[in-house]
């Protein structure tokens, strides 16, 4: 069974504009990934306005008790949620890397429409490759593993 279920990547707007599944049993279907993708952007501005602390970004981990659901906001607006397994150590580090990886392959790609859906197979490789190398990751020294962070640092 693996420790990442699924990836989504919501625009500034609320619009789901990717989604990958990583285990069988954990795909949605559609009408549900987009329920998920609008409803997260929806409670996330909430959070944020509601949020006694100044500054706050809104909601960046939802626990349940079969999964976990991570979410890193770029400064674009654009939101990166991974659904993963109960207590999964590292997820930050490894949505940091998704980032630059869609920073680096769908970003500075020049057919790619900002906001809109993405459709670039090396994208997908490369997040496959980031997912399948996670194991790893966690093997890693912990000084190793925060270079992967969003800020790189």
């Amino acid at each position: 069974m693996s420790l990442i279920y699924s990836l989504y990547v919501i625009n500034k707007s609320g619009g789901l504009i990717y989604s990958r599944d990583f285990e069988p049993s954990a795909k949605l279907d559609l009408n549900d990934t987009l329920r998920l993708a609008s409803i997260w952007h929806s409670l996330h501005a909430i959070a944020s306005q509601l949020s006694p602390a100044p500054g706050c970004g809104g909601i960046e981990l939802l626990q349940a008790e079969s999964f976990d659901l991570h979410c890193l906001q770029a400064p674009t607006g654009t939101k990166f949620l991974l659904m993963v397994e109960p207590q999964c150590p590292q997820v930050t580090a490894l949505l940091g890397r998704i980032y630059e990886l869609y920073s680096d392959f769908v970003m500075k790609n020049p057919f790619y429409e900002v906001e809109q859906v993405i459709k670039c197979e090396l994208f997908d490789e490369a997040v496959d490759l980031a997912v399948k190398r996670y194991p790893l990751m966690l093997l890693a020294a912990p000084q190793q593993a925060l270079v992967l962070g969003p800020l790189g640092a």
